[in-house]
């Protein structure tokens, strides 16, 4: 990829993203996305989906919305490893929520962009 004009050493488009300027730590605003997808699998878990993520919806599950109000109820008072494992069960992050939340999508390109090449 490249520019669609020719740019000067004084561009700065990392200044674009609010995070850049406004010094706000970027690795908070990448693990938040990761987190989002994960705690909404867990959910969905939770209410006893069993379908895809990308269709699961918590509205008015009662065990989902309890995990959900026991988490928000512990605020800042404990570290943010152990209300991750009040929603998923560990401690550890894990980003394959995000994949399996997106795969209907990436089956979906890999048939309509079978046999293309990008055009770069």
């Amino acid at each position: 990829m490249k520019a669609p004009i020719a740019r000067a050493a004084t561009d700065f488009d990392p200044g674009a993203k609010y995070h850049v300027p406004g010094n706000v730590p970027y690795s908070r605003y990448f693990l938040s996305h990761i987190l989002q997808f994960e705690f909404h699998k867990s959910l969905c878990e939770i209410a006893g989906n069993e379908g895809s993520i990308n269709r699961c919806s918590i509205f008015n599950n009662k065990d989902a919305g309890a995990k959900l109000n026991q988490v928000l109820e512990m605020g800042a008072s404990q570290p943010w490893q152990q209300a991750h494992k009040v929603i998923t069960g560990s401690e550890q992050m894990d980003a394959s929520a995000i994949l399996d939340y997106f795969t209907p999508l990436k089956v979906w390109l890999d048939e309509k962009n079978q046999n293309r090449q990008c055009g770069f």
